[in-house]
C-alpha cells in the first residue's frame, strides 16, 4: 500500500460527511499531482479503528494523534493499476478486506456537453468514438473523484481543467453512477 500525504481539503462545508470530507481530500492530493495522471485507486479506512489497530500505519500516514485529523475516513492510495488494463476488468478482481469501509478511485476523461451529443457519427466503435470526441472543439476534459462506501453511501467530486480550482469542485452523489455502481461491486462477495 502507498500511503497519501496527510492533505486538508480546501473549505469543506461545515457539516459535510466523512465521505465528501474523504472525496474533496482525494480531489485536492490528485489536483497537486497535476493533470494527465493515471486512475488511482484508494482504500477507505475508519480513522479511530486505524488508530487502535494499526498504530505504527497510523503514526507512519500522522495520524497518531487525535486532532490531526478531523475525518472520520482516511483514503490510503493503493498500488498502480495495471498498464492496458480497462478499468471494468481491474475492479471485477478486487476482494477488499473487513478493515475497509470504502473505497474511492480518480479517472480523467474527456467529455462533451449535451449539445455535441446530437452530432456523434453512428455506427462508431469505442476507438473511433474516443478518437471524434477528443478531436471535437468543444471537449472538455474532467477528473472525477468517486467513493462508495460497504453500507451504499456514495459522493462523487468533478473538476473540469478549464475551470482547475477548488472552489469550482462540483459534489454530488449521483454524478458518476456508472463508475458508483462498478466501485460498489468491489464490496459484492
Amino acid at each position: 500500500m502507498l500511503s497519501m500525504p496527510n492533505v486538508s481539503p480546501s473549505g469543506p462545508p461545515m457539516a459535510a460527511s466523512p465521505l465528501t470530507v474523504a472525496v474533496l481530500e482525494i480531489d485536492e492530493y490528485i489536483s497537486n499531482l497535476g493533470w494527465d495522471q493515471p486512475a488511482r485507486l484508494f482504500a477507505l479506512v475508519d480513522t479511530a479503528r486505524l488508530r487502535v489497530q494499526e498504530p505504527g500505519l497510523a503514526a507512519q500516514l500522522g495520524l497518531d494523534d487525535d486532532s490531526s485529523k478531523p475525518a472520520a475516513l482516511t483514503p490510503i492510495e493503493q498500488e498502480e493499476l495495471p498498464a492496458g488494463t480497462a478499468l471494468d476488468e481491474f475492479l471485477a478482481t478486487i476482494a477488499w478486506p473487513d478493515a475497509v469501509v470504502g473505497c474511492a478511485m480518480t479517472v480523467e476523461r474527456l467529455m462533451l456537453p449535451p449539445s455535441a451529443e446530437a452530432s456523434v457519427p453512428e455506427g462508431l466503435d469505442d476507438a473511433r468514438l474516443t478518437d471524434w470526441v477528443a478531436k471535437h472543439p468543444d471537449r472538455q476534459e474532467v477528473r472525477m473523484t468517486v467513493a462508495v462506501l460497504r453500507d451504499g453511501a456514495r459522493e462523487s467530486a468533478v473538476r473540469l481543467r478549464e475551470k482547475d480550482s477548488p472552489s469550482e469542485v462540483l459534489t454530488g452523489a449521483g454524478l458518476v453512477p456508472g463508475l458508483a455502481e462498478a466501485l460498489a461491486a468491489t464490496f459484492e462477495s
